[in-house]
C-alpha cells in the first residue's frame, strides 16, 4: 500500500460567523454582539421552520474542523488526521485543505452530502480568504470535465449522491443510517446540531473528535459502495475493515473519542434468506 492517497475522504464541522450575520441580516442593530446575532438568527430560523431546525445557511458558516481519512489506491486506510488542532482557525483550515489536495496530486475527494455543504463551504471560504485553487476550478477547461461538475466523480464522489441516484431519491437517515447498516457507530454522544453550542462553550477538541468519527463512518460507507460497483468483493471489504480497525485501535490509545468509537464498532455479516434483517453485524 502506497502512503500517497488516491482518495481523501473527509468531513467538516462549521460554526456560524456572528459578525457576518450581524452585518448582512441585522445591519440596523449595530449593538448586537456576534454571539447575539447568531442566537437571534437561530431563534428566527427555528420559529420559521415550526421548531424543526435552527441551522444557519452554509453561506454564513466557517469551518472549525476538517477530518480527513487518507486512503490508498487499493482502498486501504492510511490514516485519519485533522487540520490545525488545537487552534482551529478557519482560514488556516481552508488554506491547508486546498493546499494538501493539490500537493497530493489532486486525489479524489469523497464526502457524504459534501456536494451540498462541505465543498460549497470550502469554496466560499477560498473566495473569502483569497485562496487560489486553479486546479479545482479549471476555468479554461471543458465544463463537463471540470472537477466541480456534479457528475465528475473522479474529482469528487459524494456518497449521498451515489446512493440516492444523483438526488433522484432522498437518503433519509443520512450517514448515520448508512453507517449503522454496516454495524458502524454512526451518531454517538455528539451530533451535528450540537456543534455551535459546543464551540461557544469552548469544547473545540470534542468537535474535532466528532468530525474524525464521521470521517471514519464515511470511509466504511465508501468501501461498501465499492462492493456495489464490483471494484472489491465483500471478502476484500472485510480485510480492509479489519485493517482500519487495527489503525483505530492504535490511535485510540491517545484519543478518547476513537476509544468510544471502538466500543460501538461491529463487523457487518451477511444475513440468510430467512433472517428478519434486523441484525446486520456481529461483535
Amino acid at each position: 500500500m502506497s502512503d500517497k492517497p488516491a482518495y481523501l475522504i473527509f468531513d467538516i464541522e462549521t460554526v456560524a460567523d456572528g459578525r457576518l450575520i450581524q452585518r448582512v441580516r441585522y445591519p440596523e442593530l449595530k449593538e448586537l454582539s456576534p454571539e447575539e446575532a447568531v442566537a437571534k438568527q437561530r431563534a428566527e430560523l427555528l420559529e420559521k421552520s415550526g421548531g424543526k431546525s435552527d441551522f444557519i445557511p452554509y453561506t454564513f458558516q466557517l469551518p472549525v474542523s476538517i477530518a480527513i481519512a487518507k486512503v490508498a489506491g487499493d482502498y486501504g486506510l492510511i490514516e485519519v488526521t485533522t487540520i490545525d488542532r488545537p487552534k482551529f482557525r478557519p482560514q488556516v483550515i481552508t488554506r491547508n485543505f486546498w493546499k494538501g489536495w493539490q500537493a497530493y496530486g489532486q486525489p479524489t475527494l469523497v464526502t457524504f452530502n459534501g456536494r451540498f455543504f462541505d465543498i460549497p463551504v470550502l469554496e466560499l471560504c477560498a473566495y473569502r480568504y483569497g485562496i487560489a485553487v486553479p486546479s479545482w476550478y479549471n476555468a479554461p477547461g471543458n465544463t463537463y470535465s471540470q472537477p466541480r461538475n456534479r457528475f465528475n466523480t473522479a474529482a469528487h464522489l459524494d456518497l449521498q449522491d451515489f446512493i440516492g441516484n444523483q438526488g433522484a431519491t432522498q437518503v433519509n437517515g443520512g450517514l448515520n443510517l448508512c453507517a449503522q447498516l454496516l454495524g458502524k457507530p454512526g451518531k454517538m454522544d455528539t451530533k451535528g446540531n450540537m456543534v455551535q453550542d459546543l464551540w461557544e462553550r469552548g469544547e473545540r477538541e470534542r468537535i474535532d473528535d466528532y468530525c474524525m468519527c464521521d470521517a471514519l463512518d464515511t470511509y466504511f460507507v465508501f468501501l461498501r459502495t465499492r462492493v456495489l460497483c464490483g471494484m472489491i468483493t465483500v471478502e476484500r471489504e472485510r480485510q480492509l475493515v479489519e485493517q482500519a480497525k487495527r489503525w483505530i485501535e492504535t490511535a485510540s490509545g491517545h484519543n478518547l473519542a476513537l476509544a468510544e468509537y471502538l466500543r460501538h464498532f461491529q463487523f457487518w455479516r451477511a444475513i440468510g434468506d430467512d433472517d428478519d434483517g434486523f441484525t446486520q453485524a456481529d461483535a
